[in-house]
């Protein structure tokens, strides 16, 4: 039996945990305070996921810059070819809050949505 020992970071407490796994499975979790360190326990050991949030370029706005971030979670693994894409892209002025800006940003279903808007330049 393998046993991990991880940090919750399901709400501001920060309960130390250690969870137990048998053939992939986690067959215990203790040092929870409450039911979200559980469930945090479980899908982290067994699929650790994240929010990528971050800003890609504006074309034509009136900022060079807008914020961005993952509709959903994404897998732990993505997280690096989520950031080189955004790194790349170059979003077109004008830009709606919740627009997407990338749909099925590598290739994980998840879209990358404005949390932001950025309107057009305007000219003098």
């Amino acid at each position: 039996m393998e046993t991990r020992e991880l940090i919750c970071i399901g709400c501001p407490r920060g309960c130390p945990m250690r969870a137990w796994l048998e053939e992939s499975q986690v067959t215990k979790v203790e040092g929870n305070t409450c039911r979200r360190g559980e469930t945090y326990a479980r899908k982290e050991v067994v699929n650790p996921t994240r929010f990528v949030t971050s800003t890609v370029f504006v074309k034509g706005g009136n900022t060079p810059m807008v914020s961005v971030k993952t509709a959903r979670d994404i897998p732990r693994e993505k997280i690096f070819e989520c950031m080189e894409i955004l790194r790349e892209t170059v979003a077109e002025a004008p830009v709606q809050l919740g627009q997407v800006i990338v749909p099925n940003v590598a290739g994980t279903g998840v879209d990358v949505i404005a949390t932001k808007g950025c309107e057009q330049k305007r000219l003098p």
